[in-house]
């Protein structure tokens, strides 16, 4: 079943992500809306509106559906004309979408509709950068699970969107073997041993912090291994070891806080991925606007 004032993004959204939409839309408007928009009562029922949201900024568009679910939820017979697919880039001053439909409905979803939009595309703009950064490299940017709570399917969809890759989505779907449960585990070995009975159909992937303990990882065959603050010169070495191996290596994944000044330098290392955190978590809106039409 599509959503509502269907265009093209639509066709990359599938049934849980769907329901993710109406529900986080449902929410917001709890929040926004609550009993009913005191202010939009000013405006004639009547009263038929014509606006566009407009980007101010340069951008890479996500946050179409949920802008197109903000107004069914309101009033199902508003309409959305979308100039963009989420996915592109767009200049400055582009006119995204262009909306008609009861003027207090409008009024009423404005904001809601927005605050998806810029804080998606803040996401999908940012992941651009990243990319566009290692597009000479073999490196794949990935996000993590430092998203705004509740976002979750929003943000990591809107990191595809900017040609990003999404790490594990939560703790059900992957697994990642860190220091603490290494520690609670009696060591790398068996923490790996361990997961391999409890769940001998997913992947491992494996955290170190040394050199030393990614040699252990290899030894027992994780298929990922998270190169956890390694200094560049680190992540060389690891590079060179983890080669040694040829086609019995392991993905390497560097990961630790790694500004946006770092990326070409450790994508360089020869790294198979770059995670980053701030593509979710350090965001910062974009810039759009809703313009009525006189």
């Amino acid at each position: 079943m599509p959503l509502p004032n269907s265009n093209k993004t639509n066709m990359l959204i599938d049934e849980d992500l769907r329901k993710h939409i109406e529900a986080s839309v449902a929410i917001a408007l709890l929040e926004d809306v609550g009993p009913g928009d005191l202010t939009a009562e000013l405006v004639d029922r009547s009263e038929v509106a014509k606006a566009s949201i407009v980007a101010r900024v340069q951008l890479t568009l996500a946050g179409s559906p949920w802008v197109d679910e903000v107004f069914h939820q309101i009033d199902s017979s508003i309409k959305c004309h979308w100039h963009a697919m989420d996915g592109e880039k767009l200049a400055a001053n582009t006119v995204l979408c262009e909306i008609r439909g009861s003027a207090r409905a409008v009024l009423t979803g404005e904001r809601t509709a927005l605050n998806f939009l810029q804080t998606l595309s803040a996401t999908s703009t940012a992941t651009t950068e990243y990319v566009r950064a290692v597009a000479h490299t073999n490196c794949r940017i990935l996000d993590t699970r430092k998203t705004l709570p509740g976002l979750r399917s929003a943000q990591k969809y809107a990191v595809r969107m900017g040609g990003g890759f999404n790490h594990r989505f939560g703790l059900f779907d992957a697994i990642l073997i860190k220091e603490n449960h290494i520690a609670a585990s009696g060591g790398i070995a068996d923490a790996v041993i361990a997961c391999r009975k409890l769940h001998p159909n997913f992947a491992v992937e494996v955290e170190v912090e040394s050199i030393a303990e990614l040699r252990e990882a290899l030894s027992c065959k994780a298929e990922r291994i998270l190169l956890d603050n390694f200094s560049l010169e680190m992540l060389r070495r690891a590079v060179a070891v983890n080669s040694d191996l040829g086609s019995a290596g392991a993905k390497l994944e560097a990961s630790g806080g790694l500004s946006f000044e770092d990326l070409v330098a450790v994508a360089e290392t020869g790294v198979d991925y770059v995670s980053i955190g701030a593509l979710t978590k350090n965001i910062r809106a974009i810039d759009l606007s809703m313009r009525f039409a006189d």
